[in-house]
């Protein structure tokens, strides 16, 4: 009688191991479809205003990201700081902080005036540049479409440079601009005779209208190159206390970002994300001090990590 209650319990056991080995093997593939997608954040220099390099660099890994998006006059001036600094002091400063250069943006030169600049952008193991578009204003349907073929046909020599040099031109979507609307955006991606050429997404230049943006997100796939967390709010143009004027940060104005995530997560976006907004007046820092920046920046992104 005791032995039968003994083989029993070693069949019970061999079972037991049997379903625990069968879950484990299954364990990996249910983890891995589960697996959340992990944002590639970059922080924005002119999120600091003419903050110095120095002061920035060391707050960029504290807001999650690994690299740093530097901008020039007006909205900062860390692109100056970097001639003054010289490119070995640069990249320097760069180690100390475990940091990477991950984007220059450059609105004063214009998409047919980068050559120069990403052959500095190469030398500085940077990817990225953004930049707006150029050409004719409020068009539509046709005529929209020859339009941004031009344009994409004037970025040819420059793109020519791109591949040279590995970086990726992503215009964004600037209001008042040629590519500012969807459908502007869509031809861009569907026209580029380059991977090298990609979209800037800035939210805030849009429709406020979450299912848009989201369809838009899916539809210009891996054609976008930055993501800017940055919703319109109250707006950038004007002077307006502070706690309306960071109505542009994420989870602090009417926009759900929760469809927006959604998609970015079906479409595995390897692309950069910078947690942005414009103060008025541009140059100053979002917030008084250097901590309280970063403290909002992380707000933001814990508020994109609940969604996602």
């Amino acid at each position: 009688m005791t032995t039968h209650s003994n083989a029993l319990t070693r069949r019970q056991f061999n079972s037991l191991l049997g379903a625990s080995a069968a879950g484990l093997a299954c364990a990996p593939l249910a983890s891995a479809a589960e697996k959340p997608l992990k944002l590639r954040y970059i922080v924005g220099s002119s999120m600091y205003g003419y903050t110095k390099l120095a002061e920035i660099l060391p707050e960029v890994r504290k807001t999650g990201a690994t690299a740093i998006d530097i901008w020039p006059k007006r909205h900062g001036d860390q692109r100056e700081q970097l001639d003054e600094l010289g490119e070995e002091k640069f990249v320097e400063l760069l180690k100390q902080n475990n940091v990477t250069l991950g984007c220059i943006t450059q609105y004063p030169l214009g998409p047919f005036g980068l050559q120069d600049e990403m052959r500095l952008a190469s030398r500085l193991g940077c990817p990225t540049m953004v930049t707006g578009g150029s050409g004719p204003k409020d068009l539509k349907g046709s005529e929209l479409k020859a339009a941004v073929g031009a344009f994409v046909e004037k970025m040819k020599p420059h793109l020519a440079v791109a591949e040279e040099t590995g970086v990726t031109i992503a215009i964004e979507n600037h209001a008042n601009n040629l590519i500012d609307s969807p459908d502007s955006l869509k031809w861009l991606i569907e026209l580029r005779p380059s991977k090298h050429l990609a979209v800037a997404l800035a939210p805030y230049h849009l429709p406020q209208d979450e299912k848009l943006l989201a369809d838009l997100i899916r539809t210009l796939g891996n054609g976008i190159a930055m993501f800017y967390a940055w919703e319109h709010g109250m707006g950038c143009m004007t002077k307006l206390p502070k706690e309306q004027e960071l109505m542009q940060m994420p989870g602090r104005g009417p926009l759900d970002f929760a469809p927006l995530m959604a998609a970015v997560k079906s479409i595995d976006y390897q692309g950069w994300t910078e947690i942005f907004m414009h103060p008025v007046p541009r140059g100053i820092p979002i917030l008084e001090t250097t901590t309280e920046v970063t403290a909002e920046i992380n707000r933001a992104r814990d508020y994109l990590a609940k969604l996602l």
